[in-house]
């Protein structure tokens, strides 16, 4: 092969020395010295025996974050890559695939004008794929453990396959199961892939649950992991609800505005928070759907008349929640949730004045006037509080309850009743803030406890033969008192 002077990024594919590709092959025996990214690949056993061999694996064993290595290993390369000779840096399998240096290498020595070129390499793709004996298509996800591991929450749909590659080690395969039981159960059926393309390769057969326990994992282990059961991600959601809309969808579904849905998500609301109210993990799971098909539903309408799109509705909450939580995705340091609500405030009043909306918009206005009036009068009471307009301790709260009380008994005329009475709930409501209790909550538990309880009179009423109307307050009573019991 003719001479180059420059960067030469080359492959050297999953491992056996005979997938080494004919071209890398005629330039390994034309130059005199090579770069490895690591010297633990089986390939360089089968290197011409006079080639002059140095790696970075020196850099691997001081314990930096990978992120550092790779980038030393960047600046060293792209060093020796402006000597007169150049340089052949030579990395596992394809230099651009699974490879944090390769692509990077080749940018930054494009910026520079440093010459590169290309000697592709087999990848651990094909051979892991043939071990398996599947089609990567029609979609598979490829994702790093390292990354993996370092979330709370798998990054790709559950209704695709994934591989999750660079699975070093078992404390890795450890934390990669963690992130992935947050989707995937324990007993979830997956593969491990060791040494792909090797004679050493092996495929293990486990549980989710098991891959951290595997004696075989090693630098050249991967995991496959298989999908759940269709009709399992976002995604596929969607496109259930865009079928809905399309022409040839449900011609209810198609007939459906923004405003002709507003009742439907006030009701998918409630049904929600009743799931909430029974505590029942089943009903909680139907509501919640339903409640999800609505803003779904508004999504893809928002899409159709180029309103919005799904996209735009996650990048602005994400973006939100992000800027205003400095404390957990930047530097800021808070006190406790006191802080955290005040911090929150502060960011709320620099968004509005970015927007122009300071001199129009107070704090009280974001606190919709459509909410049921306890959760309406507790947002207003918190939104207050976190810019000081609070009472020093609860004594004083108690004090201003009991002068509602009295205000309430003092009261002559039908308005004044109105108003005090109002001016009672407030304070009751305000009571609940700061004995950190949900007023609204509180109440439907209570409405729910009466409906409960009144039923069993009912009940009882009836076996007994009797009509509530017929019966006295203290007989009522003994039935009250025995559901009580009951509970």
């Amino acid at each position: 092969m003719e001479p180059f002077f420059g960067i030469t990024l080359l492959g050297l594919g999953p491992g056996d020395p005979g997938q080494l590709t004919r071209q890398a092959w005629d330039w390994l025996t034309t130059i005199d010295e090579v770069a490895l990214r690591t010297r633990q690949h089986p390939a360089v056993a089968g290197f011409p025996p006079a080639l002059e061999l140095t790696s970075f694996d020196d850099l691997f064993e001081h314990g930096e974050p990978f992120e550092a290595v790779c980038e030393q290993i960047i600046q060293q390369v792209l060093a020796l890559g402006r000597r007169p000779q150049g340089v052949t840096y030579a990395v596992p399998g394809h230099p651009f695939i699974a490879d944090a240096t390769g692509p990077e290498i080749w940018k930054r020595a494009k910026l520079e004008g440093t010459a590169v070129r290309l000697i592709e390499g087999l990848s651990f793709i094909e051979p892991v794929y043939s071990a398996l004996g599947l089609n990567p298509f029609p979609h598979s996800a490829l994702v790093d453990a390292l990354e993996l591991a370092g979330l709370h929450h798998p990054s790709f749909p559950p209704d695709q396959p994934a591989l999750v590659v660079h699975i070093h080690n078992q404390q890795l395969a450890s934390k990669v199961r963690l992130t992935l039981k947050a989707v995937y159960p324990d007993d979830h059926s997956v593969r491990l892939v060791h040494a792909a393309g090797t004679p050493q390769q092996m495929v293990e057969d486990l549980r989710l649950s098991e891959i951290d326990c595997s004696p075989h994992i090693g630098p050249q282990s991967v995991l496959y992991l298989p999908p759940l059961e269709s009709e399992t991600s976002f995604e596929r959601f969607q496109e259930i609800v865009a079928a809905l809309r399309a022409p040839d969808g449900c011609p209810w579904d198609r007939e459906q505005t923004h405003e002709s849905l507003r009742k439907y998500l006030l009701e998918e609301t409630y049904e929600a928070l009743a799931g909430l109210d029974e505590n029942d993990p089943a009903v909680m799971e139907e509501e919640f759907g339903d409640l999800l098909l609505q803003i779904v539903l508004h999504a893809q309408i928002g899409c159709e008349e180029g309103e919005f799109t799904m996209a735009d509705i996650i990048q602005g909450i994400s973006r939100k929640l992000i800027r205003r939580h400095p404390h957990v995705f930047g530097e800021v340091q808070v006190d406790g949730v006191k802080g955290v609500l005040q911090n929150w405030e502060k960011l709320k009043a620099a968004e509005r004045k970015d927007k122009g909306q300071e001199l129009t918009k107070g704090l009280l206005d974001g606190v919709p006037k459509e909410f049921p009036a306890l959760g309406q009068a507790q947002q207003i009471q918190d939104r207050a509080a976190r810019v000081g307009f609070d009472w020093d301790n609860i004594q004083g709260v108690w004090e201003k309850l009991h002068e509602e009380v009295g205000e309430v008994q003092a009261a002559s005329s039908e308005a004044e009743r109105i108003d005090e009475v109002g001016d009672l709930l407030f304070a009751a409501v305000n009571l609940a803030r700061w004995l950190k209790v949900d007023a609204e909550s509180a109440l439907r538990g209570t409405n729910l406890k009466f409906r409960r309880r009144f039923s069993h009179v009912e009940k009882r009423a009836r076996e007994t033969g009797r009509q509530l109307l017929d019966m006295k307050l203290a007989e009522m009573d003994v039935f009250w008192d025995e559901a009580k019991s009951l509970e």
